[in-house]
């Protein structure tokens, strides 16, 4: 006997479909913040197979034909959604498969057997610069041996995304849901890395030099980022004890009661299976928003925070009222990647430093300097890897997943080296670079 797939209508699809983001986003917040060994997303997408079929996508996709104004965006975007499920109820199996392998990974340094995301998230703490040479080396390695997988899922993901856009390019693809040119974009990019070279070079050599000290080389490995974003020299002044009160208590001078918003779930934690990349989870803005730290010491602990608690407080400021669709999904990051930069940036002001750390004026000074040398090294990072990934889909289809490009591109704007065989652990989707 063969099964009849449900066809819903638009707000019956938009209700079931919240159910399953929000347990979606759990799980991935649960594994994420090491609450969780495995991965089980693939059993949530067999769950709420019947939202997504291809009878559900032309309905949806019929449907916003016949729609203008906010309507017809609302449905563009649940057709999105739907086009996205599609592909994930085909792959999640693969993927948990992939995250469960790097979660069982494990890398020895110096005879500590360690879960390969805490040897990442180590060196940021490490003091000595050969220490973290030979510990970014091991990283690197495990990192690299799940390639093939890596390959292997961008491949069929962009198979899929083709079949079901009936968009074959995924640049093009890309475009059309941002609404921008993500080339132009990428050009603009381009040209502000050029004219600001002279000055960022002044900047690199002299935190080069206070940051990474008399060992490191003129062209110092990518496994340093880390490190120097978290102004470790400077750790005595920016203690991990202190950043929650310190940023707690910068959102109130801004008129922002971090404490009292009961929708934002703080997880501060340090958990040896916790990424040591802070991020937000709105799990269904703006009822549940999750801001998830690892404050290892330094100036980033301070940053990490402040940066995500401009997407929380987004996420959780959202108009109750709008439709769901308009609270949770979006066709690009770029708007909240604006609120966090806005609060993120009052760390590069001297009269921050100074009131919250006890600081003379030039140490103020000197210590926000640091600030815009990060600010301007991951600038130049972001727009060197959105150049990268342009050229890297554009061969795609033809070439397969090779990483031409990438440690050129990103090492000469940056000034510092990145292996060719990390390109694809780099790799965020839908360009979010660009965003």
């Amino acid at each position: 006997m063969t099964s009849v797939a449900t066809v819903r209508s638009p707000a019956e699809y938009e209700d079931r479909l919240r159910t399953y983001i929000f347990e979606r986003a759990e799980e991935v917040r649960a594994v994420r913040v090491g609450e969780k060994e495995v991965s089980e997303r693939a059993e949530i997408v067999a769950r709420y197979a019947d939202l997504f079929s291809r009878e559900q996508l032309d309905a949806l996709r019929s449907t916003e034909e016949q729609g203008d104004g906010d309507e017809r965006e609302r449905l563009y975007r649940l057709r999105k959604e739907c086009e996205a499920g599609l592909a994930d109820r085909e792959l999640s199996e693969r993927k948990d498969e992939l995250e469960n392998v790097i979660l069982a990974e494990r890398v020895t340094y110096k005879g500590e057997e360690m879960p390969l995301r805490t040897a990442q998230a180590k060196l940021a703490v490490l003091p000595g610069y050969r220490d973290r040479e030979e510990l970014g080396d091991l990283q690197a390695d495990a990192s690299a041996a799940f390639n093939e997988m890596r390959r292997e899922l961008l491949r069929d993901e962009d198979a899929l995304a083709a079949d079901l856009s009936g968009i074959a390019d995924p640049v093009e693809r890309n475009e059309e849901e941002k609404g921008i040119s993500v080339r132009a974009l990428a050009e603009r990019l381009r040209q502000a890395s050029e004219d600001s070279a002279g000055a960022y070079a002044t900047l690199r050599e002299r935190w080069f030099d206070a940051l990474l000290g008399d060992e490191r080389e003129e062209i110092p490995a990518s496994y340093h980022m880390s490190y120097m974003r978290r102004l470790s020299p400077l750790e005595s002044t920016y203690t991990k004890e202190r950043s929650v009160d310190v940023c707690m208590a910068t959102l109130s001078q801004l008129g922002f009661d971090l404490a009292s918003e009961t929708s934002i779930k703080l997880d501060l934690d340090d958990r040896p299976q916790k990424s040591p990349r802070a991020c937000v989870i709105a799990s269904d803005a703006p009822n549940v928003v999750h801001l998830i730290t690892r404050a290892q010491g330094g100036l980033h602990d301070y940053q990490a925070f402040l940066h995500e608690a401009g997407h929380a407080l987004h996420y959780a400021g959202v108009d109750p009222q709008l439709p769901y669709t308009f609270r949770n999904l979006s066709r690009d990051h770029a708007l909240t990647e604006i609120y966090s930069f806005v609060l993120e940036a009052i760390s590069r002001e001297p009269g921050w430093h100074a009131e919250h750390f006890s600081l003379s004026d030039e140490e103020a000074r000197r210590n926000a300097e640091a600030t815009v040398f990060l600010e301007a090294i991951l600038y130049r990072r972001y727009a060197a890897k959105l150049g990268f990934e342009l050229e890297f889909w554009g061969r795609f289809q033809q070439a397969g997943g090779t990483p031409e490009g990438y440690s050129e591109r990103l090492g000469e704007a940056t000034g510092v080296r990145h292996r060719s065989d990390a390109y694809l652990a780099d790799m965020d989707a839908g360009f979010y670079s660009s965003d």
